[in-house]
């Protein structure tokens, strides 16, 4: 088991993220807590850089909704970057690859 940890840089577009570790149900609940305590302005982009993450369960893909569902509040933007194989695979087969812009790294989704 490798334990989450979320790295936190700005961007000219806003906040990004960058998770190592494993994003399951044991700690999903630290990256929900990390981006409800983000102050987002309207018109920012949140980027969840995930080249990291080594592993990524129904929790965590849940988590991301949630994020997702935080940003829209706050009239920002969202999007993923370097997703692994696998996790980008989940993504597509339950139709998530349609709401996430999804980006092959952070210094894409920053300038897109």
């Amino acid at each position: 088991m490798s334990p989450l940890k979320i790295a936190t840089r700005d961007a000219p577009t806003g906040p990004v993220l960058e998770i190592f570790g494993e994003l399951d149900y044991a700690n999903a609940g630290e990256l929900r807590e990390r981006i409800a305590a983000l102050t987002l302005q309207p018109g920012q982009r949140l980027v969840l850089d995930l080249g990291g993450m080594q592993f990524c369960d129904s929790s965590g893909i849940t988590a991301l909704i949630a994020a997702r569902s935080h940003v829209q509040a706050a009239r920002a933007d969202i999007a993923l970057a370097a997703v692994p194989a696998n996790t980008l695979r989940i993504l597509r087969i339950v139709g998530l690859d349609q709401i996430f812009a999804l980006h092959p790294d952070s210094d894409t989704a920053i300038r897109s």
